[in-house]
């Protein structure tokens, strides 16, 4: 019993030096100039260093982020993993391309998967997902921040696929996205939101083992009856928080 406890302390000290370095970039990131200030505005409901904490992120990583939209936790991750660490953006990259390439601090950017085809087909509402692979198979790490409700079967299920494939044995796949009432019909509503059970199931499907969730971003006022752009809930609304990971064997 003393041995374990003092394998404890040890490991304590180990990492928690680790974790505040990581909080420390974070905020330094948080700060930086490269945000806008609607950007900044989003840190109270986001809270990027809690979610990122949550999931595990170390600076000396490998991670993916798939479809980073505008950037706004690529502004957060890169100077992040800048130093020891490896970014990766994938699918739907162009806003970051053309907004953070070439930035200072943003040098070793990459991005990935380039040929990735995200269509709509006519008289869809989702999109669909055609790629051979992200090219990596040794990420720490593979993130998507509401993007999932974006796919119809076919995307989400290549998504995941391509998760898995891209991560290390022991990765985590981590995912957010706005919560819909479990095995409500579709409608025009709930269309942007989706849900955490059947989002959980797919995953799995996936081949992956479902870790842990959090409720940083629950939301008790959001009664998941409106879009989520409606006056009422928009920059308010309840979000899952996902964690799963590759199988060890």
């Amino acid at each position: 019993m003393k041995r374990l406890l003092a394998l404890s302390i040890a490991c304590c000290f180990v990492f928690a030096p680790a974790h505040a370095n990581v909080e420390e970039k974070l905020k330094a990131a948080m700060s930086s100039d490269i945000r806008t200030q609607a950007e900044v505005e989003r840190d109270r409901n986001r809270k990027p260093i809690e979610t990122l904490t949550f999931f595990g992120l170390e600076d000396d990583m490998t991670v993916i982020e798939l479809i980073p939209g505008g950037g706004w936790y690529t502004k957060l991750l890169v100077p992040v993993l800048a130093e020891k660490g490896t970014y990766y953006g994938a699918i739907g990259t162009g806003r970051i391309e053309t907004a953070l390439s070439g930035a200072p601090g943003f040098e070793r950017m990459n991005v990935i998967a380039k040929d990735a085809k995200l269509s709509r087909p006519e008289g869809s509402r989702f999109y669909s997902l055609e790629m051979t692979s992200l090219g990596i198979t040794d990420a720490d790490m593979v993130v998507t921040f509401r993007n999932y409700h974006n796919f119809g079967d076919q995307g989400r299920a290549a998504m995941n696929d391509a998760a898995f494939e891209a991560l290390k044995p022991g990765g985590i796949y981590a995912v957010v996205d706005h919560t819909a009432r479990h095995m409500e019909p579709m409608n025009d509503s709930n269309r942007r939101r989706f849900d955490p059970v059947k989002a959980i199931k797919e995953i799995q499907d996936a081949g992956f083992v479902f870790v842990d969730f959090a409720d940083l971003h629950y939301k008790e006022d959001d009664e998941l009856e409106y879009e989520v752009g409606a006056r009422s809930v928009t920059g308010n609304t309840d979000r899952w928080t996902l964690k799963f990971m590759k199988p060890t064997e």
